[in-house]
């Protein structure tokens, strides 16, 4: 199997990268099992200020480090909220808070979401998901983390009545869902209350590493060099657009935009278009767009990709029959531009639309197909 290069450089400089930071900014250390949980003052998604005396009441406070974007992490959503809901009638609080900073937090690293780890983001999450339980967010100068040392995410830590800390580790052993019921954080919690030693006090962790704020040096240098890549803008006749439509032979999930640099909406939306393939490209995933502007505007359609830094697969219809673009791409277009389509391998259309696409819309599409999904 041939791998993109795209690819290559993207995990090229990940791993760069991350050897980088960890020479110059050693890793925060861990809290131990007996050490008292340090305070925090952290932000919601509710609005509200959190502190640890905003938990006083609670016989065991389970904290949580997680976030949006990590496939692990969003593994475990179902779980921590099937959690918090059979504890809480037991003086059990559960806290999450999401330790990532944007800046160390790339596009070629939400391929497996449809949202990065912004505070406005985390609202997004914690709504469409119903949390109930806090989630707080710790991104901007990442105290609360560097004091506590979560490895990745999700990362437990269960302290008892007197705030100290009896559990650190994994929720369970078993990362895809519907395969574990949150054994190892429910056996802590149930041992703390009923008053007996946690019997491994701590495990290990898996998942996504803590996007420190140190750590966007890759994500720099993967920008310049995306930035570097070659745009490309080849003719297509009808026959090349029906194949494209067809969708027969790429084995991915193809995204098409027809647009035009005339086009004020196309020009607009573009931008989210480039972000959405920088998401997804590593994935099966594939963005195509088709330009509608006449064959001798192609030079000017050409720099309008260059400057967007469109290094996906690009065309430009090449006759002036802009009629026969249209029923060669979806005769139930009705010929407004831009125009989107969402296409499975095999050709299913499992979205068009006619006018500016809804970014985060098309990013659940995408990421909520059987042929791209949120988990490993």
């Amino acid at each position: 199997m041939k791998i993109p290069l795209s690819a290559v450089l993207i995990m090229f400089l990940i791993l760069s990268g991350r050897s980088y930071s960890q020479e110059t900014h050693p890793e925060p250390k861990t809290l131990e099992p007996g050490v008292k949980a340090p305070d925090f003052n952290l932000p919601g998604v509710d609005g509200k200020m959190y502190s640890l005396k905003d938990f006083n009441k609670a016989s065991v406070l389970v904290i949580i480090f997680s976030c949006n974007h990590c496939p692990t992490a969003q593994a475990y959503e179902d779980r921590i909220i099937s959690i918090s809901k059979d504890y809480r009638s037991k003086g059990v609080e559960i806290v999450m808070i999401s330790p990532n900073s944007v800046r160390a937090l790339n596009y070629s690293e939400l391929g497996y979401s449809d949202m990065g780890d912004s505070f406005e983001e985390m609202k997004q999450r914690a709504a469409d998901r119903n949390f109930n339980f806090p989630y707080l967010y710790d991104g901007d100068d990442q105290k609360t983390a560097l004091s506590y040392g979560p490895v990745a995410t999700p990362h437990c830590f269960v302290f008892d009545k007197n705030r100290l800390l009896r559990y650190v580790g994994r929720i369970d052993a078993s990362e895809k869902p519907g395969t574990g019921k949150g054994e190892d954080l429910r056996n802590a919690i149930d041992a703390l209350l009923a008053g007996t030693p946690v019997k491994a006090p701590v495990t290990k962790v898996f998942g996504c590493s803590i996007k420190w704020s140190w750590k966007d040096e890759y994500t720099q240098r993967l920008y310049k060099e995306w930035a570097g890549l070659p745009v490309k803008l080849d003719e297509i006749d009808v026959p090349g657009i029906k194949e494209i439509i067809s969708n027969t032979s790429s084995g991915k999930l193809r995204l098409i935009n027809i647009w035009a640099t005339w086009c004020g909406p196309c020009v607009t939306e573009f931008p989210d278009l480039v972000i959405i393939d920088r998401m997804y490209r590593g994935r099966p995933f594939e963005f195509i767009t088709i330009s509608a502007d006449k064959p001798d505007r192609k030079d000017d359609a050409l720099k309008f990709l260059q400057k967007q830094q469109a290094s996906n697969k690009n065309y430009i219809f090449n006759i002036d029959d802009v009629y026969q673009l249209i029923e060669a791409v979806d005769p139930d277009w009705q010929g407004a531009l831009p125009y989107t389509l969402l296409i499975e391998p095999g050709g299913k259309i499992i979205y068009r639309k006619q006018d500016m696409i809804n970014p985060l819309e098309m990013k659940k599409l995408i990421v909520g197909n059987k042929y791209i999904g949120r988990y490993y």
